[in-house]
C-alpha cells in the first residue's frame, strides 16, 4: 500500500494549532445618552481591524437593550427596557442613539386580569427633529366605587370613543417635542396619567401605559446632533440658575432702593427694644409687693 493511502493512520501535519478567538479581538465602552444617569452601559467586543475590513463598521449598527432600572439607578422601573443602537464610534467608546421601548413580557402579563376589559391603541407620530416613531397604548377598565358588579366590562361603543381618544393623546404630547423629548415623556408616565384622567367621562381606566415605541425611519445622520446628545449640557439644561447666586450678586451691588429702606428697619429695631425694657418693670412690680401681702396674712393669724 501507498504511503499516505490508508485512511486510519492521521497525515503529517494535519492537527491545527487551537486559537483563542477572543484574543483576536477588541472591547469598546458603550456610552448612553447624557439624559440617563448612568451612562457606562457595558462592554462589547469585535474582530480586530484587518485590511479593509475595519472593526467600526462593524459596531456600528448594533442594537443594545439596556433595563431602565440600570440607566436611572431606580429599580421601580425595572419592568422598562431601553434599546439603544450604536451610531458613531469615538476611540474605544461607542455613541448610542435611541431605538425603541418595551416593556418586559412578566409585566404585562402581570397587568392582565379576569372581569376587565383590555383596551389597546396604536398609532405613528413624527417628531420634530425628523423621527417616525410607532407607539403602542395599553389601558384597562376599572371598577367603580362602591360597586357591587362583579364584572367591569365596557361596551363597544365605549371602546372606540376611549381607543379614538388615546390616538388624540398620543398625538398631541408627541408632535411638539424631539426624540429625546419623547423618551423622557416614557420614563414618568406623562402620556398614560393623561389618558386616564381625560378617558374618565367615557369609562375608568386603570394601569394605563404606553407599553412600546419603536422607531420606523430615521433622519440622515447628524454627528453635531449626536454629540449634543451626549454632551454634559444635555444632562443639565432644564436644572437652571440656583437663586443663591442670584441674592448674592444683588448684595455686592449696592442698590438706592435698597439703602432707603434699612434706616426704616433700624427704626423698627429699636422701637420694639424700648417697647420691651418699657413692659421689664411691669413684671417685676408684684415682686416686691409680695412681702406686704405675707406681713398682713400673719398679722391676721394672730
Amino acid at each position: 500500500m501507498a504511503v499516505g493511502k490508508n485512511k486510519r493512520k492521521p497525515r503529517k501535519g494535519s492537527k491545527k494549532k487551537i486559537v483563542d478567538p477572543f484574543s483576536r479581538k477588541d472591547w469598546y465602552d458603550i456610552q448612553a445618552p447624557a439624559m440617563f444617569k448612568n451612562t457606562a452601559v457595558g462592554k462589547t467586543p469585535v474582530n480586530q481591524t484587518q485590511g479593509k475590513v475595519l472593526a467600526s463598521d462593524s459596531l456600528k449598527g448594533r442594537v443594545f437593550q439596556v433595563s431602565l432600572a440600570d440607566l436611572n439607578k431606580d429599580e421601580d422601573r425595572a419592568y422598562r427596557t431601553i434599546s439603544l443602537i450604536a451610531e458613531d464610534i469615538q476611540g474605544k467608546n461607542i455613541l448610542t442613539n435611541f431605538h425603541s421601548m418595551s416593556f418586559t413580557s412578566d409585566r404585562v402579563k402581570s397587568l392582565i386580569k379576569k372581569w376587565q376589559t383590555l383596551i389597546e391603541a396604536r398609532t405613528e407620530i413624527k417628531t420634530t427633529d425628523g423621527y417616525v416613531v410607532r407607539m403602542f397604548a395599553i389601558g384597562f377598565t376599572k371598577r367603580r366605587p362602591n360597586q357591587i358588579k362583579v364584572t367591569s366590562y365596557a361596551q363597544g361603543s365605549q371602546i372606540k370613543q376611549i381607543r379614538k381618544k388615546m390616538v388624540n393623546i398620543m398625538t398631541r404630547e408627541s408632535a411638539n417635542c424631539d426624540l429625546k423629548q419623547l423618551f423622557q415623556k416614557f420614563i414618568p408616565e406623562t402620556i398614560g396619567k393623561a389618558i386616564e384622567n381625560e378617558c374618565q367621562g367615557i369609562y375608568p381606566l386603570k394601569d394605563c401605559y404606553i407599553r412600546k415605541a419603536k422607531i420606523l425611519r430615521r433622519p440622515k445622520f447628524d454627528a453635531y446632533k449626536l454629540a449634543e446628545l451626549h454632551s454634559e449640557a444635555a444632562r443639565t439644561e432644564d436644572q437652571g440658575t440656583p437663586v443663591v447666586a442670584e441674592a448674592s450678586v444683588e448684595a455686592a451691588e449696592p442698590v438706592p432702593g435698597a439703602i432707603e429702606k434699612q434706616p426704616a428697619a433700624d427704626a423698627t429695631a429699636d422701637a420694639s427694644k424700648k417697647d420691651a425694657k418699657k413692659d421689664a418693670p411691669k413684671k417685676d412690680a408684684p415682686k416686691k409687693d409680695a412681702p406686704k401681702k405675707k406681713e398682713g396674712g400673719k398679722g391676721g393669724k394672730k
